[in-house]
């Protein structure tokens, strides 16, 4: 039997020994036959290429020399290419398994899609910045402070606001916005900054703001070119209302280039401000002072809108005059004022009715105003009616009309005579008592004669509503200037001294912060001015700080107001400097600490004692300004005397009572500040009851203390 290998010419034996393991290279030759033996397929799959068995077209060796035959491959054009490691291809291969890179594309349609296999894409997300919320926040605290001018509602949004930390910010924001504006809204940041001082921003923090402002003097006046000169402006004022000390600007200097613009304000506030003569008046006046318009300056206006108005019958220029004054928030005295002229000029009544209506309907006067204006109107209709018989009937008639055309919510009104007559002898008693005494403090404000006043207090012989006396005093005193203020605060230093208890004061204190809202609504600063009048009862000893506890508690739950009012006020005796900046408040004493003060009675009596003149004596302590701590310089002279045995004291308190530099009033509280610490005092001086007894006498002989004023109790 012939032996298979006849099949094979020599040469096609060497081709199959070194074809690749693939038939179809063989198959592609026309003179070579299909090879379907299983043997010659294993064997030409075991079959690696080597270099040097490999042959280059054209008779040449391959350039694949030195390299293994699995990283060779032929292409069909006969070219030998060079494979990467592990089968990934080069050019004009398909790449190892499992290759995603390049031009490998995901497919929605495919109904194998799965979007699991979409790749990841990070989305970044704002990281919340609690700075940039609390600018923002306060933003609108300040747009809408500017818009109601309403300083109570701004103080308590930004305490509710918290973020005590970035209040120098708040400071900041509301000057840097302010000085963009108009005058009205720089006096409206100034008042803000007084009354958030100490109370909701503490003195470092109003510095920190402060220089804050100053170092971005430069940025500001991209845009305000003006800068320096505000800027200068409120620190100068921020200095006057004692809220920034006079150092803060001798600091700042030091921490600021001196080519910054910052340098420049501090020197104009320095120079320009704070250096002038009665520079103090200057700055609170420069920007007009249009948040501080009395009430007389405020009813005077809209009186003479109002009458101007009935001449001209113009409802629209009415209206705009209204909308001009910019206290939205006292527009009831507007409607009030409005429905007094309708009664009194009964020809004027259809035009007033017209403007209230018009005004309404165009949102100028808000709901709650309109109900307030009628609902005081009401209140007051007995009084105007003595006046204006008419007053009540046609009240009585404005109001339905109203209501039926629907600028009066009657819901909200209170019915007029709600309250009815005077009830029993007591009512009609208090009535007529409290109309004598109107009539005793306006005579005593254009008098200033506290005796007399204390004369006419006891010839009414009703002590027991001292306490309504008291309310009427400073509710009065409030609807006038600082100087009636610092004159109420007086004649309550001595009315305790002479016909109040500390009740009669506590009890006082309490009806008039029960009614602290009704208060507000004539009086723009109410709680301000509230706050202030009790933190000075305090220092001048008429009350104690517990009675402020004491007053707090009394206070029914719902009078949250007056609590508010009794915390500013203990906020402002916790503040540096305390004694100094509620002396002044009103224009009183000459703005020195109360220490201040009594260290310089005491070098003065003791130059006095060393040999000094009576009249000298007299008139350093004319020069103090303090008429209403001369108490002070009774007590220390009287200690004096015991102490140095020397009753040359007494011949100066003679003489100063002579020249009425002492009043009687202020001589009794000395003695009496002795007597109640007479126990204490007997401790280093050993016979002080004994002198103060005989200085007592002396006194009284000489008709220096009030009859009522009684001896030591000797035991």
């Amino acid at each position: 039997m012939a032996s298979n290998e006849g099949f094979l010419t020599e040469g096609q034996r060497e081709m199959l020994k070194f074809a690749p393991p693939n038939e179809d290279v063989l198959s592609s030759s026309p003179k070579s036959p299909i090879l379907k033996s299983p043997g010659a397929a294993a064997k030409s799959t075991s079959v690696l290429l080597t270099e040097h068995l490999v042959k280059a077209p054209g008779g040449g060796k391959a350039s694949t020399a030195g390299i293994a035959g699995r990283h060779v491959r032929r292409t069909h054009s006969g070219k030998h290419i060079r494979v990467k490691k592990d089968g990934a291809g080069g050019k004009g291969t398909w790449g190892r398994w499992l290759d995603t890179d390049g031009e490998s594309q995901i497919d929605k349609n495919d109904p194998n899609y799965d979007s699991g296999e979409e790749p990841y894409e990070l989305v970044g997300t704002a990281v919340s910045d609690p700075l940039d919320d609390y600018k923002k926040s306060v933003a609108s605290i300040i747009e809408e402070y500017f818009s109601t001018g309403d300083v109570e509602v701004a103080t308590s949004d930004l305490r509710e606001l918290g973020s005590t930390e970035y209040h120098p910010y708040f400071i900041k924001r509301l000057v840097s916005m302010s000085m963009d504006r108009h005058d009205k809204e720089k006096e409206m940041a100034s008042v803000l900054l007084s009354a958030l001082y100490a109370d909701v921003i503490n003195p470092t923090q109003i510095s920190r703001g402060f220089f804050m402002l100053v170092e971005s003097a430069d940025d500001l006046a991209v845009d305000i070119p003006d800068t320096v000169d505000i800027l200068a402006l409120f620190i100068a004022r921020a200095v006057v209302d004692d809220i920034l000390p006079p150092a803060f600007i001798a600091r700042a200097r030091k921490m600021l280039p001196e080519s910054s613009k910052g340098i420049q304000v501090l020197q104009t506030a320095e120079k320009s401000y704070l250096s002038a003569p009665h520079h103090a008046e200057l700055v609170e006046r420069r920007w007009g002072g249009s948040t501080h318009f009395t009430v007389e300056e405020v009813k005077k206006r809209i009186t003479d809108l109002l009458r101007e108005y009935v001449e001209s019958g113009d409802t629209a220029e009415a209206c705009r005059c209204v909308r001009k004054l910019e206290v939205s928030f006292f527009y009831h005295e507007v409607v009030k004022r409005a429905l007094v002229l309708a009664m009194e000029m009964q020809s004027a009544e259809p035009l007033i009715l017209k403007l209230l209506k018009e005004a309404a309907e165009e949102g100028l006067i808000s709901s709650s105003q309109m109900v307030k204006g009628f609902s005081r109107m009401a209140e007051s209709i007995d009084d105007l009616s003595l006046d204006i018989p008419s007053a009540k009937t046609s009240f009585q008639s404005i109001v339905p009309r109203a209501i039926s055309e629907g600028w009066l919510d009657a819901s909200s009104l209170k019915a007029s005579g709600e309250d009815g007559p005077a009830n029993g002898p007591d009512d009609e008693k208090m009535k007529q008592y409290k109309k004598q005494i109107v009539n005793i403090i306006h005579e005593y404000f254009l008098s200033d004669d506290i005796p007399e006043l204390i004369r006419s207090l006891e010839d009414l012989g009703a002590p027991e509503y001292n306490p309504i006396f008291l309310k009427k005093l400073i509710t009065l005193a409030m609807d006038r200037k600082n100087k009636e203020k610092e004159m109420a605060s007086v004649l309550l230093s001595a009315l305790h001294i002479e016909i109040f208890s500390t009740e009669d004061i506590v009890n006082g204190f309490v009806m008039l912060l029960e009614s602290a809202e009704d208060t507000a609504l004539d009086i723009l600063d109410a709680s301000n001015e509230l706050a202030l009048f009790v933190a000075r009862a305090v220092i001048d000893d008429i009350l104690a700080p517990l009675n402020l506890e004491e007053i707090t508690n009394r206070l029914p739950p719902n009078c949250s107001s007056g609590a508010e009012t009794v915390c500013m006020a203990q906020s402002l005796l916790s503040a540096r400097h305390a004694g100094e900046r509620i002396l002044r408040c009103w224009g009183g004493g000459t703005g020195w600490a109360v220490e201040d003060a009594k260290d310089k009675i005491q070098k003065l009596l003791e130059e006095f004692e060393s040999g000094g003149v009576i009249s000298e004596a007299c008139q350093c302590i004319r020069d103090m300004g303090m008429p209403f701590f001369n108490h002070e310089v009774v007590k220390k002279a009287l200690v004096m005397a015991m102490e140095k045995k020397n009753d040359r004291m007494l011949d100066l308190l003679q003489a100063c009572f002579s020249e009425g530099l002492i009043t009687i009033n202020q001589m009794t509280k000395g003695f009496g500040r002795i007597n109640d610490g007479l126990e204490d005092l007997a401790l280093d001086i050993p016979n002080a009851k004994d002198k103060f007894t005989f200085y007592l006498e002396h006194a009284k002989e000489r008709g220096c203390l009030l009859p009522s004023f009684g001896l030591p109790d000797p035991s």
